[in-house]
């Protein structure tokens, strides 16, 4: 997986920064995957929720977005409980949570 920045106008002076999933170095918010995915509201603050990504810079985890959505199937739900989330986000935390995961088999001995 390799990002890389995108074109942004906040670049220069952006106050919220993304991580690099490959080699944890900071990169302004504004960031994209190989195949062209957007992360633009996931955002990473070492000094916010011990460093975890965040949805927007708020106090609200990628991870606890994602455990959000498996409680509450019922996107309704989902919002109605986490009124300050927006669709776009749900979609981005899933969608981030999934490219963080490394798609590779490994050799098990178990039988």
């Amino acid at each position: 997986m390799v990002l890389s920045k995108v074109s942004c106008a906040a670049a220069a002076c952006c106050s919220s920064w993304a991580i690099s999933l490959r080699s944890r170095h900071l990169v302004p918010e504004c960031i994209k995957m190989e195949g062209m995915q957007l992360f633009d509201r996931i955002t990473w603050n070492p000094n916010q929720m011990n460093g975890q990504p965040c949805i927007r810079g708020m106090r609200l985890t990628v991870r606890r977005v994602v455990e959000a959505v498996a409680i509450y199937p019922n996107r309704d739900d989902l919002f109605r409980n986490y009124p300050e989330l927006e669709p776009e986000d749900v979609r981005q935390a899933l969608a981030f949570a999934a490219a963080s995961l490394e798609d590779s088999a490994t050799e098990s001995n178990a039988a």
